[in-house]
């Protein structure tokens, strides 16, 4: 058994219009799907499974936090996450996956949702990160009076403009 077997979701044996599932994801899940955004992280998450003409619907939610680096500091850093994500799911022939919707083989009927949670934990991580002013480790650019003058030609420019 592998360590992401536990978030297979067996869509053939949906016996209720709805079915949920619950997991609290850490470092030993981000270590064992090894993607690169994400290394460290305490999440819980809640799968709601709802069964509809033709097509399964997956309603996930992600509330926790994730270890990001400072773009400032390098230092580590917590990014909260709190998401709702959907993923439409339907039985085929084979596997597919055309954004919209995820195509498994109907002879399996099971998915596996621990790369969709990390993809969905990621994207909610923005492109900038950086600490809450006052807490990044970053030394703060000090001015020498010299860099502290103004350029004469942008003063010209604003005095224009003033004008």
């Amino acid at each position: 058994m592998g360590k992401l077997d536990g978030y297979k979701v067996d869509l053939k044996g949906v016996q209720s219009d709805t079915v949920s599932y619950r997991w609290q994801v850490d470092n030993d899940f981000f270590s064992a799907v090894q993607g690169p955004e994400i290394r460290q992280g305490l999440l819980d998450v809640a799968l709601r499974v709802k069964r509809t003409s033709g097509a399964y619907e997956l309603e996930f939610q992600l509330k926790g936090k994730v270890e990001v680096t400072c773009d400032r500091c390098l230092e580590p850093m917590d990014q909260p996450i709190d998401a709702q994500c959907m993923l439409r799911v339907k039985m085929g022939d084979d596997y597919a996956d055309d954004g919209d919707v995820v195509t498994i083989p109907e002879r399996d009927g099971t998915i596996n949702v621990a790369w969709n949670i990390y993809e969905f934990a990621a994207l909610q991580i923005p492109l900038r990160h950086v600490h809450p002013e006052g807490e990044c480790k970053a030394p703060s650019p000090d001015l020498s009076p010299e860099e502290e003058r103004s350029d004469p030609r942008w003063d010209a420019l604003k005095e224009k403009v003033k004008n």
